[in-house]
């Protein structure tokens, strides 16, 4: 039978046969013993599937890797240590020296510098577009050297919803593959291969966690991307590397497992960025329950946004749930049964006001962690920000009197109380 996704966020990636431990074993363990170097030599060859060293594969990690992989409706997905790892694992996955990606310039402040700067020291280029720029605008932003575009479903913080079927278009229209970070709504709230995206990333850190307990990231492939009818384009796929026995990923394992196996055997293998497996452990304890929270954090989420937008002392509220919000109307489109419980809004008064109103908080916990269990919140011109002036910060996209708070999933009455008694002191 078609499983429901609580289901799969319960059950899925590892289902125990008889006998066999209810709860996923950790694999707390660097290497595997073999009785022959010819068995050892068949899984170096890829020839065979197994585990040689954990910087490569775990098996707690590829069971985790799995129910996330089932509820993105995908082939084939990895861990990796961080959410920053799993985007730039997916991107240079696919882009070296002299290529261009083309990607929304409302992203997170960590993946515009990972693209702006660090990957283009590395020689690969990036052309940020508006994520409300029209089809022309996107169509001429791509070069003959564009090997993907990056965009993010809800953008942290600017919480700009991505038109996935527009960017989708794009890239399919120039033969090469949409890269969604899926981080805010999860597949809970969204699954972008529905709407035409060829690969989806992760911060785990995030809601899949849920409790601020172990960093790390994942990365799922659709299977749906043809790397062989654009050879030309991504030859790391569909030529022979000679770094692994001459094997091509493309036609040994097909369009639903080359690309997941490439950045295993070749990006694992020389980066490390692996999960632990500890942390897996923890982050499947997170997901069997993320589609009872995620529920919780968009039901708080969309009322604290309605209670701050008819507050005197708000000056603006973003939110997409909010009736008027810009994305309001792409929200209702693919996120129909809520986004996220991230909020962003100003305290009237500008940086001042703000900074009180969170010295007052009392329940919300300050900090630069979003999509936890507790709510979370952070003033950047006095954090995250504050080596900025005001004009700088406007500049930057982030005005001084800006809060982002994620709502957690306390009892909703007593999350806005704070807000409230907070507000009372501007």
């Amino acid at each position: 039978m078609t499983e429901r996704i609580g289901t799969t966020c319960v059950q899925g990636g590892y289902r125990p046969g008889d006998a066999q431990p209810r709860q996923i074993p950790i694999y707390q363990s660097t290497t595997w013993k073999y009785d022959t170097s010819e068995h050892m030599g068949k899984l170096f060859d890829l020839e065979e599937s197994g585990y040689f060293y954990t910087r490569l594969q775990n098996p707690t990690n590829d069971y985790v890797a799995a129910k996330i992989c089932e509820l993105e409706g995908g082939t084939a997905a990895m861990l990796t240590s961080s959410g920053q790892a799993a985007n730039f694992y997916a991107m240079f996955n696919i882009a070296e020296c002299g290529d261009h990606i083309v990607a929304s310039s409302a992203i997170y402040g960590g993946t515009y510098n990972l693209l702006a700067v660090t990957m283009k020291r590395m020689g690969i280029e990036s052309t940020f577009v508006s994520p409300d720029c029209t089809p022309e605008e996107l169509d001429a932003a791509f070069r003959p050297n564009t090997k993907a575009v990056f965009g993010e479903t809800i953008a942290n913080p600017a919480l700009a919803v991505l038109d996935i079927e527009k960017f989708a278009e794009a890239a399919h229209a120039h033969g090469v593959p949409l890269i969604v970070d899926n981080t805010f709504p999860t597949p809970v709230n969204c699954r972008p291969f529905e709407w035409g995206a060829d690969i989806v990333t992760h911060s785990t850190t995030k809601y899949m966690d849920g409790h601020g307990a172990g960093v790390g990231g994942c990365i799922v492939d659709s299977g749906k991307f043809d790397w062989m009818a654009h050879a030309d384009k991504f030859p790391g796929l569909t030529t022979p590397d000679e770094s692994y026995h001459g094997v091509t990923y493309a036609e040994r394992f097909g369009n639903e497992g080359a690309f997941i196996t490439k950045a295993t055997a070749q990006l694992m293998r020389d980066f490390g960025s692996i999960q632990s497996p500890q942390n897996a452990f923890l982050l499947n304890m997170g997901l069997e329950s993320l589609h009872v929270r995620m529920a919780q954090h968009c039901k708080n989420g969309q009322a604290v946004a309605e209670f701050l937008s008819n507050h005197p002392k708000v000056a603006w509220v973003r939110f997409p749930g909010l009736e008027g919000d810009a994305y309001h109307d792409l929200a209702q489109k693919y996120l129909p049964e809520g986004g996220c419980g991230v909020v962003s809004f100003g305290v009237a008064g500008g940086r001042p006001a703000a900074e009180k109103f969170m010295a007052a908080l009392k329940l919300a916990q300050i900090a630069t962690h979003v999509a936890d269990a507790r709510t979370c919140c952070l003033h950047p011109a006095s954090s995250t920000h504050r080596q900025m002036n005001d004009d700088e910060l406007a500049a930057a996209g982030i005005s001084a009197d800006l809060v982002r708070m994620s709502c957690g999933i306390e009892s909703t009455e007593d999350l806005i109380a704070d807000i409230a008694q907070a507000l009372e002191t501007v």
